[in-house]
């Protein structure tokens, strides 16, 4: 006989293993499908151990600056091999932290590749052959890959996808980047401070568009102080391997194509949901438009007990929404099975924060001032510099700024953008603010401490009305 649940979740990344905690939280009996690694790619390939390798990078880029704050440090070298090792250390230990959450909420594992082959009936495939689980639910959350170039397919040799950029064989000496969302601007970051010499192409008219322009714009500038050439508006034409890189012809704003010799080529273009062989086609499960699986507010397809979630959803495509939707959609089959106690709310993907942990840091929520402005709002802006904060100055990190958007008619913070030292630990202030839905008043009323970096989204608050006191 098959075994049986009442929850299957397909996909252990932080959408899957949270909701599988949460359904078992809620008494449900619960059962996990991974082919891989748990945690998913988030937490070993992806988010955990990337933030590892740009800290050896940013530690490496503050030895090497020793001297502006009175101290002495020569001939820093660094040691690709053990950064590395440091960075597979760590996700290993977070994989561990993930077997343990499983065997505490009682959550079956069963490792190998999950099919649909008919409601509620999931075929799992791995080394010990094949077997059928049963359940009257069935959450996917399949994650997504790396999109590739037709004309650059990964070798893991000179032309990488993050996977390989994250456990080199060796040190690139003239490294291209493709694409400047967060994972190319990434890499391109980290490669940056560890001495390389880095290119990075765009075809949009500035780097991480999906930021405010403010944001762009600095951050382009910044990058290029560093060392970093920045190519926007430009298009890769042919790329052809030789014996000791890659020759990539670029064709620049201006329309002039120029060929390069590359030692190693980081495509780094979005993402493709593993929606391939899971079984959507024999049950007629909706896609979206992007090729997505298409779900409501709670993560119901249209076939009743098939859920979807994460990255195989419509996007933002970050951990943190994947998680919040793995709560609500753990909640949501609860209640249908007949939980009075919880209720579920869609997800409010206007309050969801996206960072970026290059040097310096991104951070965002809700509009950008555009957005705001396409959007038919009368706005009052503000902007606050880091060079303006006693506590950036202090640690000798005075590059960034805040940038707060609000409804002039009402007050309404509809966005906040952040760039410069731990930005990525502060937009959470705003994101509580939005989700409260925060006005001006409460933020300008709020005791910020002092010395914090924090004080400069009170001022940019401040500052969108007129009161900012220390510019």
């Amino acid at each position: 006989m098959a075994d049986s649940y009442d929850v299957i979740v397909l996909g252990s990344g932080p959408g899957g293993y949270v909701s599988a905690i949460r359904c078992a939280q809620l008494g449900l009996k619960t059962a996990i499908v991974e082919r891989e690694l748990l945690g998913g790619i988030c937490l070993n390939w992806g988010c955990i151990p990337t933030k590892a390798l740009l800290r050896s990078a940013e530690v490496f880029h503050q030895m090497q600056h020793a001297k502006d704050y009175g101290l002495a440090a020569e001939n820093i070298t660094a040691d690709l091999e053990a950064v590395v090792k440091r960075s597979r250390g760590v996700a290993k230990q977070l994989n561990q932290g993930v077997t343990h959450l499983m065997k505490k909420n009682k959550i079956a594992v069963h490792m190998g590749t999950g099919k649909l082959v008919a409601p509620g009936k999931l075929e799992v495939t791995g080394e010990k052959g094949t077997e059928t689980l049963e359940a009257k639910h069935i959450i996917l959350a399949v994650g997504a890959r790396a999109r590739e170039l037709p004309k650059a397919k990964a070798d893991g040799e000179r032309i990488w996808t993050y996977r390989h950029a994250m456990t080199p064989k060796e040190m690139p000496s003239k490294l291209l980047v493709i694409g400047s969302g967060a994972i190319g601007i990434e890499f391109a970051s980290f490669y940056n401070d560890m001495g390389v010499d880095v290119t990075v192409v765009e075809m949009m008219d500035r780097i991480v568009p999906v930021e405010d322009k403010d944001v762009s714009a600095f951050l382009e500038k910044q990058l290029v102080k560093q060392g970093m050439k920045i190519m926007t508006k430009a298009n890769i034409g042919t790329i052809e391997k030789t014996g000791s890189g890659v020759k990539v012809a670029i064709k620049d704003k201006a329309g002039k194509e120029e060929t390069t010799e590359f030692s190693h080529v980081i495509v780094a273009i979005g993402i493709v949901p593993n929606v391939e062989n899971i079984g959507l086609e024999d049950l007629a499960i909706e896609p979206d438009k992007r090729f997505h699986i298409k779900v409501d507010g709670y993560g119901r397809t249209n076939v009743p007990g098939v859920w979807a979630l994460g990255d195989c959803v419509e996007g933002p495509w970050l951990a943190h929404k994947a998680s919040h939707e793995g709560v609500t959609t753990a909640e949501a089959i609860a209640q249908e099975l007949g939980n009075k106690e919880v209720h579920p709310h869609p997800l409010d993907r206007s309050n969801i924060p996206g960072c970026t942990y290059c040097h310096p840091q991104i951070a965002s929520v809700g509009m950008t001032e555009a957005k705001a402005k396409e959007a038919g709002y009368e706005l009052k802006v503000g902007m606050f510099p880091f060079i303006g904060n006693g506590k950036a100055i202090a640690l000798g990190e005075p590059e960034g700024f805040v940038k707060t958007v609000f409804d002039a008619k009402t007050g309404e913070l509809l966005g906040a953008h952040m760039i410069g030292a731990e930005v990525t630990e502060m937009i959470q202030g705003y994101v509580v603010g939005k989700t409260l839905e925060t006005s001006e008043a409460e933020l300008m009323n709020t005791v910020f401490p002092h010395p914090t970096i924090s004080e400069t989204m009170h001022e940019a608050t401040l500052a969108a009305f007129g009161r900012a006191l220390h510019i």
